[in-house]
């Protein structure tokens, strides 16, 4: 047992501190302008608990600027607490959502991803998306769930280094890339990725093209 709490400490902390680095954001002069999602809507799925703070919150400004409606998922509608503080208050019960409402679902990493790494009702919802068409995107150790889902089978895929022998075994080709485009699926390997991450998901949307595998 005292072997079990040691290994968890140092999994949390491993991911508090590299998936817990800190974007470096720096305006770029010359720009070009953001591609328009008007009439778009974007799922984000955030845990109750220890969702990764940056990986919300960047995402969902890069998706807002771009025009898109955001509403936020989760296990509970009670008030959502990030690794470093955030607090967000869900829109929708994970369970009651339908991936056909939404053009994009985007899973937020964290410590607290790992609720829905086997929840039946994250894997549901992932499968509808897929076979419909849409976007998916996940970032951090969220594209575990994406792999458990059956998604990421012979696809490029990246993750938080420490989850990638998951990925694997469910048949992902593991990329290491700060974030991988693979179909209409985005992942991403933290914190540091989230605009990366995000700029791609707005990309996909605007084009409504497939990427190569």
């Amino acid at each position: 047992m005292q072997a079990f709490r040691i290994l968890f400490l140092a999994s949390f902390f491993t991911l508090l501190l590299g998936c817990g680095t800190k974007e470096k954001e720096s305006a770029q002069q010359g720009a070009k302008p953001a591609p328009e999602l008007k009439g778009k809507r974007i799922l984000m799925v955030i845990a109750p608990k220890d969702f990764r703070d940056e990986e919300y919150r960047i995402p969902r400004e890069v998706f807002e600027k771009a025009g898109a409606e955001v509403t936020v998922a989760s296990a509970s509608t009670e008030k959502a607490t990030g690794m470093l503080g955030m607090v967000v208050k869900p829109d929708i019960l994970l369970e009651e959502v339908k991936a056909t409402d939404y053009d994009a679902l985007v899973f937020v990493g964290g410590v607290g991803a790992r609720q829905y790494w086997e929840d039946p009702a994250a894997h549901r919802l992932i499968k509808e998306a897929y076979t419909g068409g849409k976007v998916l995107g996940a970032i951090c150790i969220a594209p575990v769930t994406l792999a458990n889902a059956g998604v990421l089978k012979g696809r490029r895929a990246t993750v938080f280094f420490t989850e990638a022998n998951r990925l694997k075994a469910k048949g992902a080709i593991y990329t290491g890339e700060d974030a991988t485009v693979a179909g209409k699926i985005i992942t991403g390997n933290g914190p540091k990725a989230a605009r990366k991450f995000a700029q791609a998901v707005v990309n996909l949307l605007a084009s409504g093209e497939k990427s190569p595998r």
